[in-house]
């Protein structure tokens, strides 16, 4: 088994990333595995380097250990071009200029991530120059046929990619959307378990298409409860979540906090929740 925690610098971690970080270590260890870090540092100017030394001290302070040098989204922005390039020769991709706001408007779906984008750009001449890519689902699915994936909290599921629209693939300003880079980096890294929260479940649906087009192994995931705050919203950095490092800081027994989340003895004001948590 090899699994992955994947932290973005763009923010300190909290409580939400230590127990996505000891779920995942701990599945690697109980199986003789490895236990691998990637570092998700693609995401333009709020990608921060100094936040990194932050996350390698954070981790070794809840006792995590990872089994190879970390890998950095940033040295692989040739593949991501690559597997976009391959996209667009099999006709799956199409520029799009449309802004939040006008999807907002237009759309008449709603899915697991908010408005399903109505395809509008589909059925436009549009200059490809700084547009982003979106991934022709209709398409694509007519490509590899019905498909499936394995959780291994919630069984076999059946992939319903198109629940989730017309998704960008290739960002307007940054080198790929999560989607791509994380389903390339994960068959790159040799990921047997992809383990992450509840809060991106839909998302492995796209991912195993991904997988179908890109001709990339499949994987098990594992889809953990999320930690969430007294009104049911999970932990979040831009709401100010306390950071480990300030606990670290602080003098705060790392390893104690690891085996009680572990245990599932949680601060005050926090629980764990096993179904998806609402967000205004």
């Amino acid at each position: 088994m090899r699994t992955r925690f994947a932290p973005s610098p763009n923010g300190p971690l909290h409580l939400g990333h230590a127990y996505a970080a000891i779920v995942a270590h701990d599945l690697a260890r109980s199986s003789g595995g490895a236990f691998l870090l990637r570092i998700e540092d693609i995401d333009g100017e709020r990608s921060r380097p100094e936040f990194v030394e932050e996350f390698l001290a954070d981790l070794t302070w809840l006792g995590l250990a990872w089994d190879e040098a970390p890998v950095f989204q940033s040295s692989r922005l040739s593949t991501y071009a690559d597997a976009g390039e391959w996209l667009k020769a099999m006709g799956l991709l199409y520029p799009c200029r449309c802004s939040r706001t006008e999807i907002a408007v237009s759309a008449t779906q709603s899915g697991p991530d908010g408005p399903v984008y109505p395809g509008t750009c589909k059925h436009r001449n549009v200059n490809p120059a700084g547009a982003a890519w979106r991934l022709d689902m209709q398409a694509a699915l007519a490509v590899t046929g019905p498909l499936e994936w394995v959780d291994a909290v919630a069984s076999r599921q059946r992939a319903t990619p198109e629940t989730l629209g017309d998704v960008v693939l290739l960002r307007k300003n940054l080198p790929a959307s999560y989607h791509l880079a994380a389903t390339l980096d994960d068959a790159a890294d040799g990921v047997t378990l992809v383990t992450r929260g509840l809060d991106l479940f839909a998302a492995s649906h796209v991912h195993r298409l991904l997988q179908a087009l890109l001709h990339l192994p499949v994987p098990t995931w594992h889809h953990h409860g999320l930690l969430v705050e007294p009104d049911g919203r999970k932990l979040a950095k831009r709401r100010g979540a306390p950071s480990l490092t300030d606990r670290r800081r602080a003098g705060e027994d790392g390893k104690a906090l690891a085996n009680a989340l572990r245990d599932g003895r949680l601060p005050t004001g926090i629980s764990l929740a096993h179904t998806l948590p609402s967000e205004p």
